[in-house]
């Protein structure tokens, strides 16, 4: 399917139409080795779109894994805090980017930044049954017992209740959870449901795919098609 090249590039630069205009009319802009001049060209989905001669990378949907740090909030925009779409690297940037589910402001780790709503919908959804696997930092080991209540399914009070979740110790006063919601504040709420406190929080995986040990804090690169399908 043909599209235009100003929407294309406006859409995968992060630029507006009248920025993208002015790029095409200077004649930086090429399809398939031609110049192009004018906006309302088309180009084909398969077409090689270069800019100043670098490739541009054009998809419909973009989705993106970021190591995200502490202090940074999960969401688009935000008028007091720097938001997870704020630290991304221009190159990855583009319009409608959103996190695919909420990490709080000083949990560190795997968030996904997407543009395709139907997919964050289908990663969020409880009933899909995708695990995000986070390792805590504790108060204090857990016990059999309290194991027992993660995975029955705990009540924080009159109006929240958790569904199971998977949970193990993996070391001195570090557990791993693992659950299908996302609720707010849940991870933290589930222990103090057990009588223990969250020290640290890191979010290591969504569904099959983990987060790139390559990555430090604060870095992004696209998920690849392969990547995409180990999520669900």
């Amino acid at each position: 399917m043909k599209t235009r090249i100003d929407k294309l590039l406006s859409d995968n630069l992060n630029l507006s139409r009248k920025q993208v205009k002015s790029i095409i009319a200077q004649g930086r802009v090429k399809v398939d080795g031609a110049v192009v001049l004018k906006g309302e060209e088309k180009a084909e989905e398969q077409s090689v779109i270069t800019l100043d001669g670098k490739e541009v990378a054009v998809s419909k949907f973009v989705y993106i894994m970021l190591n995200k740090p502490k202090g940074v909030v999960s969401a688009g925009n935000d008028r007091k805090d720097v938001t997870v779409v704020d630290i991304l690297p221009d190159e990855l940037k583009r319009k409608n980017l959103f996190p695919a589910g909420r990490l709080d402001k000083d949990t560190v780790g795997f968030v996904l930044l997407t543009d395709d709503g139907d997919f964050a919908h289908r990663i969020l959804s409880s009933k899909n049954h995708v695990e995000k696997t986070y390792i805590a930092r504790i108060e204090k080991n857990l016990s059999d017992e309290d194991i027992e209540r993660f995975e029955k399914g705990i009540s924080f009070d009159e109006e929240t209740q958790y569904l199971g979740a998977k949970c193990r110790m993996v070391g001195d006063r570090t557990a791993e959870v693992k659950i299908v919601e996302g609720k707010y504040h849940q991870i933290k709420r589930m222990f103090l449901a057990v009588g223990n406190k969250v020290l640290e929080l890191k979010r290591t995986s969504i569904g099959g795919l983990e987060l790139d040990g390559s990555l430090r804090e604060g870095e992004a690169r696209r998920i690849t098609p392969e990547e995409l399908d180990m999520i669900m």
